[in-house]
C-alpha cells in the first residue's frame, strides 16, 4: 500500500464536504437568481405573452438544467462537426431542444464522477493504491462513462424503429389522402390526426414538419429536416422524392403511390430475409438445449441395460 488509510480518509471527508457546500450555495443563488427575474417581469410586463412565458413553467428542472450544463464544459466538443453530428443523434432519440447537447453532455461527465467516487470509496479503503484496488476502479469508471451512450443509442434505435414499423400505414393514408383531392400539408394535417393514438412517434414528427410549414419554411428545407430528425432511411427517401416532385411539378399522389409500392417490396424482401436465417439460427438452441434432452431420453435406457449386463 502506497498511501495509508488514515491519509486518504481525511481527504475524502474533506472533498465531499466542499461539493456539498458548493452544491446547495448553488442551488440557493440560482433560486434566488429566477425569483428576481420573475419579480422583475411582473412588475413591469410588456404583455400578457411575456407574464406567460412557459419557460417559467419549468422551473421545477431549470436548476437540474443549468447544473448538467455546468458539468458539460469539459466534454463539449471542440468541432462544429462533431457538435451537429451530437445534436443529430439527439434529434433521432427525440431530444429537440437547445440545451440537449449540453445537458447530455453534463449527465455522461456526472455519471463518470459519480461511478468513480463510488469506485474510489468501495475498493480504497479495501485495497489501497496496488494494483487490485486501481482495475476495479477503472472498469467502474468506464462502465459509468459510456453508459450514457448505451442509453442513447438504446432509445435512439427503438425510437427508429417505432418509426420505421409505423411509416407503411401514415404512408398508405397520406396516398388515399393526397389521391382523394387533398394537398400535401392537409393530408398531413389528416394523418396526425388519424394516427395520433398509435402511431405517436411518426405523428409528432409530421405535426412539427406541419408546424414549419405554416410558420413559412420553403417545403424543401422542412422535408429534408424531416428525414435527418428522423434518421430512418425511409424517412429520407421519402423526404426526397417529395422534394424532387415539388421541384419538376410532378404528380405526388404518383411519386406517393411509387413509394408505398416500393417501401412494400422492401418490406417483404425483410421478411423473405428473415425466414431464410431462421433455419441457421435454429442450429444452436437445437444443439446446446434439445439435441441433449433427445440423446438423454433415446440412449440412456439402453446404456442402463448394457451396465447391467456388463456388470453381471
Amino acid at each position: 500500500m502506497i498511501i495509508g488509510m488514515s491519509e486518504i480518509i481525511p481527504l475524502l471527508v474533506f472533498a465531499a464536504f466542499v461539493a456539498g457546500i458548493f452544491s446547495v450555495l448553488s442551488m440557493l443563488s440560482n433560486r434566488n437568481s429566477r425569483a428576481v427575474d420573475r419579480l422583475d417581469r411582473l412588475s413591469r410586463p410588456a404583455s400578457l405573452a411575456e407574464i406567460e412565458d412557459p419557460k417559467y413553467k419549468k422551473d421545477r428542472y431549470q436548476g437540474m438544467v443549468e447544473v448538467f450544463k455546468s458539468l458539460s464544459a469539459p466534454m463539449t466538443p471542440k468541432s462544429e462537426l462533431e457538435q451537429s453530428e451530437l445534436k443529430i443523434q439527439l434529434a433521432n432519440a427525440g431530444f429537440r431542444s437547445d440545451s440537449a447537447v449540453p445537458v447530455y453532455l453534463g449527465i455522461r461527465f456526472g455519471c463518470f464522477l459519480l461511478f468513480f467516487l463510488t469506485s474510489l470509496v468501495i475498493f480504497l479503503p479495501r485495497y489501497g493504491m496496488t494494483l487490485d484496488g486501481l482495475k476495479p476502479i477503472i472498469l467502474i469508471t468506464g462502465v459509468g462513462f459510456y453508459l450514457p451512450v448505451f442509453v442513447l443509442w438504446y432509445l435512439r434505435s427503438k425510437r427508429m424503429e417505432e418509426i420505421f414499423l409505423t411509416l407503411p400505414d401514415a404512408l398508405d393514408l397520406l396516398v388515399v389522402c393526397v389521391e382523394s383531392g387533398l394537398g400535401l400539408d392537409a393530408a398531413m394535417r389528416r394523418v396526425c390526426e388519424e394516427l395520433k393514438d398509435h402511431a405517436k412517434v411518426i405523428s409528432e414528427e409530421l405535426s412539427l414538419a406541419n408546424f414549419q410549414l405554416q410558420m413559412g419554411r420553403p417545403r424543401r428545407e422542412v422535408l429534408h429536416d424531416l428525414g435527418v430528425r428522423t434518421g430512418v432511411d425511409d424517412v429520407r427517401s421519402l423526404a426526397a422524392i417529395l422534394i424532387q416532385a415539388d421541384r419538376f411539378g410532378s404528380s405526388i399522389a404518383q411519386a406517393l403511390r411509387v413509394q408505398s409500392d416500393s417501401m412494400r417490396t422492401r418490406r417483404k424482401q425483410i421478411a423473405e430475409e428473415k425466414a431464410a436465417k431462421t433455419a441457421v439460427q435454429l442450429i444452436f438452441p437445437l444443439v446446446l438445449f434439445i439435441f441433449p434432452g433427445i440423446f438423454v431420453v433415446l440412449v440412456g435406457p439402453a446404456a442402463i441395460s448394457i451396465i447391467n449386463t456388463m456388470l453381471k
